[in-house]
């Protein structure tokens, strides 16, 4: 046999006495050091993983995702100090996803540590910018479950608006007296500036309209589209909250070009008990 022939078959020899866990085609990937690494941590054999870590670098993977994992393993060994340092050079670097942080069985038992609660706090900002910007709460007095009542005391309906999407719109969900339906979504234009509110009902109505705050109000203005008859108006409305934690909704309609204005709906709005 030709020594070819024998570093063949020794070869074979070795792959088949192998474990089979060894027996692999090609050295692991980024992935595979990455995932060696978290293995080697569940056995508590912290060195191994930060040497696996270290082969998942110089293959490319992904960068957050390793600082991530280093500061698990930082925390495993009470070097607190070393785990924030690896959570601040991501938010250095732009990463925003907090709520990989605070939900994660390790990292978030640094929560109360000064350094890492400022981490948070300002990935959260980034994340979650309309819950930090002012003008998003300047609807929030509309917000809530509310029982409607007409400008003669008559019973219209019953409102709900909740605050969604970490405080990125209100959504709101009517229903009168007769069973009808309508909802509608408020939200903060940020190229503009303004305020947002798109409504629809069953019976076709369309209520596109917009604006902001004002001394009297959240006051919106635009068009009411009808579907059953296919007409388009000028359209206006103000939310008005009173002293005792009341809010009047005034609807105005125009049929004219904006000329004279008509009551469409008055409404006043007493928080459920």
């Amino acid at each position: 046999m030709s020594v070819q022939g024998k570093a063949y078959k020794i070869l074979i020899l070795l792959v088949l006495s192998a474990p089979v866990t060894a027996i692999s085609p090609t050295l692991p990937d980024g992935s595979g050091w990455y995932q060696r690494a978290q293995a080697a941590r569940e056995a508590n054999d912290y060195l191994a993983a930060h040497e696996a870590l270290k082969m998942a670098e110089q293959h490319g993977f992904f960068p957050v995702r390793i600082s991530l994992e280093r500061a698990r393993l930082h925390i495993l060994v009470a070097d607190h100090d070393q785990a924030i340092a690896e959570l601040e050079s991501i938010l250095a670097n732009g990463f925003t996803g907090v709520g990989f942080i605070v939900n994660d069985p390790i990292l978030g038992t640094l929560e109360g540590n000064e350094r890492y609660d400022a981490v948070v706090a300002t990935m959260s900002r980034s994340a979650y910018p309309c819950e930090h910007d002012e003008v998003f709460k300047e609807f929030d007095f509309w917000v809530g479950d509310w029982v409607v009542h007409g400008s003669g005391g008559e019973l219209a309906g019953t409102n709900s608006i909740t605050k969604e999407e970490r405080g990125c719109v209100l959504l709101e969900h009517w229903e009168n007296t007769a069973g009808g339906t309508g909802q509608s979504i408020n939200y903060v234009d940020k190229i503009t500036g303004e305020w947002v509110q798109i409504w629809n009902a069953e019976g076709g109505s369309q209520i596109n309209i917009r604006g902001g705050m004002t001394e009297d109000g959240m006051r919106l203005t635009g068009t009411l589209h009808t579907m059953g008859n296919e007409t388009t108006i000028p359209f206006r409305a103000l939310w008005t909250l009173w002293p005792d934690g009341r809010v009047r909704q005034f609807f105005e309609q125009s049929t004219d070009g904006g000329e004279t204005w008509t009551t469409w709906f008055e409404g006043f709005y007493t928080r459920k008990e």
